[in-house]
C-alpha cells in the first residue's frame, strides 16, 4: 500500500509538467521533419516516472532505430524541460487500426487494380527516365566502346547478356548507358530504374510499415531491372538478402538486369560474396578514363550545344578547348564542368577569356598535385616578384616595402595549401597565428579596393601554380 501511495505520489505532479506535445513539436524543429514524420511521430508517452520516462512505439524495429540514431538528442531534449529525467525505456505496444480506417483502406486499395499502390506513387518520381540521355547522344570513344556496344546488344534481346554489370569510376557515363537502356526498353516492356541508396529506402520504408509482401511483388514483377550504384549496398546485410531472392525471381522468370558500379564485382566491399559471383556470371564491361580523342569530342559537342542556345556569349577558342581536352583527364563530368565554367565566364564578362584566365577559373579541376605547392616556392616567387629577399620577407622588420609582400606570401600560402596556420606561422619565422589571420584578412580587404592588388596576386598564382615564366619582374 505504501509503495503503491508513493508512486501515485510522485508520477501525478511530475506527469503534469511534462507536454508531450510540446517535445514533438521541439524534435520536429531540431531533428528535421523527415525525420520526425518517419520516426519520431510514432513515439507516445506512457508514464513518465521520478527519473524516467517511458515510451511507446509501434515495432521492435522503430524502436531499436531510434535507440541507435536519435535516443541522445531525445533525452536532451527532454532533459531541457526536466533535469531529473536522466534515461528513456520503450515498450513496444502495436497500434490497433480503426475499423472505418481499414473499411477506408480497403475501398482504395479496390479502386485501384494494381497490387503496388503503396509504393506507387512515392516511387514515380525516382523512376524516371530521362530522354536527353540516350545512345544516339553518347559521345563514343576507345574507352567506352566496349559498355556502348554492350548496352546497345542487350536492348536486341532481352535474355542476351544477363546480367550485364558495368563498372567505372564517378562521372564517366554509366548512369546515361543505364538511362538510354532504360528507354529503349520502356516501349515495349515493364522498366524499373533505380539506384541503389534508393532500393535501400523503400525496403527501409516497407518494413517500417510492414507492407515487405507488396514490396517483393513491386520488384519482382518488372521485365527490365536497372539499378544504379550498387556499391552503396555495402554492409547491409538485410538488403543483400532481399536483393539476392529479387535477383534470383528476376533471373529465373527471364527479366533482364543491368548494374552500375564503380568498381569491378570482385572488387566489391561487404558484400555477399554469391551477389558478386551472380554479379561476375553475366557480362562485365568498364568505362575507362576518356582518351584525348574522347575529351575534344566532348568539349566541341558541348561547346556546340552551349553556342546554340548562348550564341553571343558562348564562344570558347580553339586554344581553350585544346586546353580543356589536354588538362581536364580525370572523368567526362569534369570535362562538361570545365565548358560550363568557361562558358559562364563568358556570359558574366562579356569576353572570351584567355588562358591564364581559363587556368585560374578551372584552377581546382587542373591536375595539379599539392605536393608541388610548397611554402618555401611561394616564399621564393613572392620574393622574386617584390624585387626582395627572403631574409627581409622572414625577418621582424615592419617597413612598408617588406610587410605587404610578406602579407601577400601568407595569404597566397593559405589559400594554396592545406597547411595550418600555426603551421604557417612557423615557417615565417614563428610568427603567431593571430598575425597570419590578420594577413590573410588584410589582403582579403584591398582586393576589394585595389586592382593592382589584385593584379599582383593572379600573376603571382599563375607562377605558383601552373610556373608561368613570362610574368616574372
Amino acid at each position: 500500500m505504501n509503495n503503491t501511495f508513493t508512486k501515485k505520489k510522485l508520477v501525478n505532479p511530475i506527469s503534469s509538467t511534462l507536454d508531450w506535445s510540446l517535445l514533438q513539436s521541439e524534435m520536429k524543429n531540431k531533428l528535421g521533419m523527415e525525420v520526425y514524420e518517419s520516426w519520431l511521430k510514432k513515439i507516445d508517452l506512457i508514464e513518465e516516472f521520478n527519473n524516467y520516462l517511458l515510451l511507446s512505439v509501434p515495432t521492435r524495429f522503430i524502436r531499436d532505430w531510434i535507440t541507435s540514431r536519435y535516443l541522445d538528442q531525445i533525452l536532451k531534449i527532454v532533459k531541457n524541460h526536466k533535469k531529473d529525467i536522466i534515461r528513456i525505456e520503450f515498450k513496444i505496444v502495436q497500434v490497433k487500426s480503426n475499423i472505418n480506417d481499414l473499411n477506408k483502406e480497403n475501398i482504395e486499395l479496390a479502386s485501384d487494380k494494381e497490387n503496388i499502390s503503396f509504393i506507387k506513387d512515392t516511387y514515380l518520381q525516382y523512376n524516371r527516365i530521362d530522354p536527353n540521355k540516350r545512345f544516339e547522344n553518347f559521345i563514343l570513344g576507345n574507352s567506352n566502346k566496349l559498355a556502348y556496344e554492350a548496352s546497345l546488344k542487350s536492348t536486341e534481346n532481352l535474355s542476351y547478356y544477363n546480367p550485364l554489370y558495368i563498372y567505372g569510376g564517378v562521372g564517366m557515363g554509366k548512369t546515361h548507358l543505364l538511362n538510354a537502356i532504360g528507354f529503349e526498353l520502356k516501349k515495349d516492356n515493364k522498366v524499373m530504374f533505380i539506384s541503389a541508396e534508393r532500393f535501400m529506402y523503400q525496403f527501409v520504408k516497407s518494413i517500417k510499415s510492414n507492407d515487405m509482401v507488396k514490396f517483393k511483388e513491386y520488384f519482382r514483377n518488372t521485365d527490365v531491372l536497372l539499378i544504379d550504384d550498387i556499391q552503396f549496398m555495402n554492409g547491409k546485410e538485410a538488403m543483400q538478402e532481399e536483393f539476392f531472392h529479387t535477383f534470383n525471381a528476376l533471373l529465373d522468370k527471364g527479366s533482364k538486369i543491368i548494374v552500375s558500379a564503380d568498381r569491378a564485382p570482385n572488387k566489391l566491399t561487404r558484400i555477399q560474396d554469391r551477389i558478386k559471383s551472380r554479379f561476375s556470371g553475366g557480362m562485365v564491361v568498364d568505362i575507362q578514363k576518356p582518351e584525348y580523342e574522347l575529351r575534344k569530342k566532348i568539349v566541341q559537342k558541348k561547346t556546340e550545344e552551349l553556342g546554340n542556345l548562348y550564341p553571343e556569349n558562348a564562344k570558347i577558342s580553339n586554344d581553350i578547348q585544346e586546353f580543356i581536352s589536354s588538362e581536364i583527364t580525370a572523368s567526362i563530368r569534369e570535362i562538361i564542368g570545365a565548358v560550363n565554367r568557361v562558358i559562364s565566364f563568358s556570359k558574366v564578362y562579356k569576353k572570351i577569356p584567355n588562358l591564364s584566365e581559363t587556368k585560374i577559373v578551372l584552377k581546382d579541376l587542373l591536375n595539379l598535385s599539392e605536393n608541388k605547392v610548397t611554402i618555401d616556392l611561394i616564399q621564393t616567387l613572392v620574393c622574386k616578384f617584390f624585387k626582395i629577399s627572403k631574409n627581409e620577407m622572414l625577418s621582424s622588420r615592419r617597413s612598408r616595402y617588406l610587410v605587404r609582400p610578406r602579407q601577400t606570401a601568407i595569404y597566397l600560402t593559405k589559400i594554396l595549401t592545406s597547411k595550418s596556420l600555426p603551421e604557417i606561422g612557423r615557417e615565417f619565422s614563428n610568427r603567431d597565428h593571430t598575425t597570419i589571420i590578420h594577413s590573410v584578412k588584410t589582403i582579403e580587404k584591398l582586393k576589394e579596393t585595389d586592382p593592382e592588388i589584385v593584379n599582383n596576386i593572379n600573376k603571382l598564382k599563375n607562377q605558383i601554380l601552373y610556373n608561368e615564366k613570362e610574368n616574372e619582374i
